[in-house]
């Protein structure tokens, strides 16, 4: 990388910001060209090899570079497992788009926001401020005049989601019904693990926003944690659409989009104001993206596969899945804003 780094910053969205050295206060810039963007499924470390060229820089240094006018970025958020990655290629593959899926800089910059008041923060309140406004800066830069950069956020990234909602802000909010959300993680080991490694964040997110913890970790069951994974999901997204009531937000099943996914494609991208003929549509939904496993691409899954794993989880897992849905029931029960949140969806349909 030259030394005229500070000019291909302020240009496009070439040096990606990439990750933070807390300790020595410097951010990791990344080179990647446009067909990079598209293939990533993550932008966090796993697109680190050694062909990667890279350089770290002081935040300071980084901070000076002067960026011209930029557009707000878009964004996907999701309760996880719901299409958000496979959502994102397809409206990425739209020219006036450029889709950054996951990118790692703004996870840590979530992860610093949950304890930005308390004695053991890198940061001070007023410096995290400063610093959450110059990453979205960041991550604004796109490559063409027209394009728009589209942000697919982690699941987690979902409690910054008040803070980056402004009042223009274009959001696509992904989710499942309970009923198909808990065969979706049933039938995966991959996503089980998750469930079990991510499980006790989920459930202090979740009584951040109760006011109580709902149960005890040790009392639950997988299929009860996968329903308590989707609760604090749902219910963090539900908190950020009645934070942010100026927001362009369109919420959307993802089981909707399988079942007409030409006509869904189609109202994503005028919901996001971007142009989409309904031949390219066509062409996108009929394409090798929607019969690959979009996290991983080099892998064959279609919305076929998907039903016939779903129906294989249902059957293996009929009485545990029950049993989480009536235990998810009587929680609704008792509190109103996960009974609210599981109404907003009902109505959406």
């Amino acid at each position: 990388m030259t030394n005229s780094w500070q000019n291909q910053f302020s240009q496009d969205a070439r040096l990606l910001p990439h990750l933070i050295d807390l300790p020595t206060d410097q951010v990791l810039l990344s080179h990647l060209t446009e067909d990079d963007y598209r293939q990533a499924s993550f932008l966090d470390q796993r697109i680190i090899t050694p062909q990667l060229r890279r350089q770290l820089v002081p935040w300071s240094e980084l901070s000076q570079v002067a960026l011209p006018e930029l557009a707000t970025p878009q964004y996907i958020f999701h309760i996880g497992h719901v299409g958000s990655t496979l959502l994102s290629r397809l409206l990425g593959e739209i020219d006036t788009v450029l889709a950054l899926r996951e990118p790692q800089l703004l996870r840590t910059l979530c992860e610093i926001s949950q304890i930005r008041d308390k004695p053991e923060s890198p940061w001070s309140p007023d410096v995290y401020e400063q610093r959450f406004s110059e990453t979205v800066r960041w991550l604004s830069r796109p490559f063409q005049p027209n394009q728009r950069v589209m942000i697919k956020a982690s699941s987690f990234v979902s409690e910054l989601a008040p803070q980056l909602l402004t009042e223009t802000t274009d959001a696509l909010i992904l989710y499942a019904p309970l009923d198909r959300y808990l065969p979706t993680i049933l039938a995966g080991e991959a996503s089980m693990q998750e469930t079990h490694m991510m499980a006790a964040p989920r459930l202090n997110r979740l009584a951040h926003h109760l006011g109580q913890a709902p149960a005890r970790l040790w009392e639950l069951s997988l299929a009860q944690r996968v329903a308590m994974s989707w609760m604090c999901e749902l219910v963090t997204l539900f908190v950020a659409q009645q934070k942010s009531p100026s927001s362009n937000i369109l919420w959307m099943d993802f089981e909707s989009f399988l079942s007409d996914p030409e006509e869904k494609l189609s109202t994503s991208a005028e919901h996001f104001s971007h142009q989409l003929s309904t031949e390219k549509a066509i062409e996108l939904v009929s394409g090798p993206i929607m019969s690959s496993y979009s996290k991983a691409p080099e892998h064959d899954y279609s919305p076929n596969l998907r039903q016939e794993l779903l129906e294989e989880a249902n059957h293996k897992h009929a009485t545990d899945i029950r049993s989480a849905i009536l235990w998810a029931e009587k929680i609704a029960a008792k509190f109103p804003l996960v009974a609210d949140a599981m109404q907003w969806i009902e109505t959406r349909k």
